[in-house]
């Protein structure tokens, strides 16, 4: 298949050459030139633009923000005419854009899915991701051999696009939760003369042995940020998301509002560019422990 790829950052990366490896033609562009080389030398042709990019069986979009999602596929007036790829958006995006992406793409008569994704970077090389996918049932089924290509199970949440976007904040608010718990949990324990390491490696294996609390578990018990999976201001970013879904919806999140605090405090501390866990830093000052 004919496939363009727009915003290939770290997560995007690894899936243009996922797809590249499959054997499918790829066409990519990103505002940042530099992972455009690594692709090009792995059989990619690099797009003179986004527009450029919007062509073929399909197009995947990984954006890092609201902002940059509306700046080119809205804002950009990027225009493409009916009988376009289908537009596959995997990016985390709030809600209220999400809705208004589908609505975009509908005056338009282009096919829109929602497809976003859990897993890190290596896990997108690995062609492991999980894809929580909604839109028209018949879109998705025409995408659905190049998601077989970059992850190992697509989950279906429904034909409104902004459900997939919803589901996605939704897990990485629980994901957010299993941090800040483990930060806390290790701060208690140093604090009483004990082990971090020891103990959360105790508790993961008897109680959590499932691979959110291994990684990040790991990560927070040996204070090992860097480099980032998951940058820490992108975290940020997903839990005031998740305080916008429940504004909307007039549901309380209380723990969300705990969370918006402490990757504040890890922004103001300078960690904006570590890996998310590393708010379980933020726990430990509060504790008054020393590195």
């Amino acid at each position: 298949m004919e496939v363009g790829f727009i915003g290939v950052g770290r997560m995007g990366s690894a899936m243009a050459a996922n797809l590249l490896k499959a054997g499918h033609s790829v066409r990519v562009w990103d505002k940042s030139p530099e992972p455009l080389p690594a692709l090009q030398r792995q059989g990619a042709t690099i797009a003179t633009g986004a527009q450029d990019a919007f062509r073929g069986d399909a197009t995947f979009s990984m954006l890092p923000n609201d902002d940059a999602i509306r700046d080119v596929f809205i804002a950009g007036r990027m225009a493409p005419a009916a009988g376009s790829p289908v537009h596959v958006n995997m990016a985390t995006a709030s809600v209220q854009l999400a809705k208004e992406l589908a609505a975009h793409h509908a005056a338009q008569g282009v096919a829109y899915v929602a497809a976003t994704v859990w897993g890190r970077p290596d896990v997108a090389a690995a062609g492991k991701l999980n894809i929580v996918a909604a839109g028209d049932a018949a879109a998705i089924a025409r995408v659905l051999p190049l998601f077989d290509v970059i992850g190992q199970k697509t989950w279906r949440v429904g034909d409104e696009p902004s459900r997939a976007n919803l589901a996605k904040i939704a897990g990485n608010l629980m994901v957010a939760c299993a941090i800040e718990a483990m930060a806390e949990a290790a701060a208690l324990v140093r604090a009483h003369g004990m082990s971090a390491p020891d103990v959360l490696e105790a508790v993961i294996g008897s109680l959590f042995d499932v691979p959110v609390y291994r990684g990040y578990g790991n990560m927070i018990a040996k204070r090992q940020f860097e480099p980032p999976g998951f940058d820490l201001v992108l975290g940020m970013k997903d839990v005031r998301l998740a305080l916008m879904a429940g504004e909307e919806a007039h549901v309380p999140l209380p723990f969300a509002s705990v969370l918006r605090d402490s990757f504040m405090d890890a922004i103001a501390n300078g960690d904006a560019n570590k890996d998310w866990s590393a708010i379980a830093q933020v726990a430990a000052r509060r504790a008054g422990l020393q590195d």
